[in-house]
């Protein structure tokens, strides 16, 4: 059995690589994904497509990763660097600023090795000022 640990280091490995098919091999069909701004997404279609969203507008890598995790429960820190690509609906027009920031993440497992839960949270405040607001 493969720990938590290992599923969300795998799942973090995904997104740095840019990989959105291996990320959503880990996440389950009935997941639940919470972000910062806005509504909850239920499913892995909708992840699928929050996935692509991004891709088309930022381009991101997370250092400074330390995993937290217990039973079926894990917890990130991470640092976001990354480029606003093209301009996100309701945000500032992008054009290929740079920006830095801390962030972090909540994660379930379920009983068949698949994360269920993502909950993420940054400072959209400090995103903001750092591409221009």
């Amino acid at each position: 059995m493969t720990s938590t640990r290992d599923i969300v280091t795998a799942y973090y490995a995904a997104f740095n690589a840019g990989d959105a098919d291996a990320m959503l091999a880990l996440v389950a069909d009935d997941m639940r994904h919470d972000v910062n701004q806005g509504e909850p997404r239920h499913g892995k279609a909708l992840f699928a497509e929050f996935n692509a969203h991004m891709t088309r507008c930022y381009r991101e890598q997370l250092t400074d990763m330390v995993i937290f995790a217990e039973g079926d429960r894990a917890a990130a820190e991470f640092i976001v660097s990354g480029t606003y690509l093209a301009t996100d609906d309701g945000l500032p027009e992008a054009n290929g600023q740079t920006y830095r920031l801390p962030g972090g993440a909540f994660l379930s497992v379920n009983a068949d090795g698949l994360i269920d839960r993502v909950t993420t949270y940054y400072n959209l405040q400090d995103w903001l000022k750092q591409v221009g607001a």
